[in-house]
């Protein structure tokens, strides 16, 4: 059930959330076609960032962070492996543990990728935008990081 708001503004507010919403899963889709991306679950999207962000991990703390079981994890880390996207080491603290990272391979890819769509976004805001509407798109940006800001 969609509730009613009770004002003009909050109408407002819901109607622009409900918009932004619909414009960013547009705007992901057409950077995902741009980005060269290979067919990876949102799962694996998840592990590699989080691993990019945070660096080697152990399965069960990937496990943990991703709110999922240690096998459950396991098999969203074996395709990345089979693909050589990420690989294993010993943890130097702890031999027992093995400790997972991002290869070379796929920090080129995440590289790659985001070039590919940062040129394909430039390109579309210098095409289709006027200045005076980049300048626009510069003050909503600003709107929305205040919206982002914790």
């Amino acid at each position: 059930m969609v509730r009613t708001p009770p004002n003009k503004e909050a109408a407002l507010a819901s109607k622009l959330a409900a918009e932004l919403r619909t414009t960013f899963r547009h705007l992901k889709r057409k950077l995902r076609q741009h980005g060269g991306q290979n067919d990876f679950t949102s799962s694996q999207i998840a592990v590699i960032l989080r691993l990019e962000e945070d660096g080697p991990a152990t399965v069960s703390s990937l496990a943990r962070a991703e709110g999922m079981r240690p096998q459950s994890m396991s098999a969203v880390i074996a395709p990345l492996e089979e693909m050589g996207f990420v690989a294993g080491a010993a943890d130097p603290n702890d031999g027992r543990k093995t400790l997972m990272s991002l290869t070379k391979a796929c920090k080129k890819s995440i590289e790659d990728g985001r070039a590919a769509r940062q040129d394909w976004l430039t390109q579309a805001i210098q095409q289709k935008l006027s200045p005076q509407e980049q300048k626009k798109l510069s003050s909503a940006i600003h709107l929305l990081a205040q919206l982002t800001a914790d």
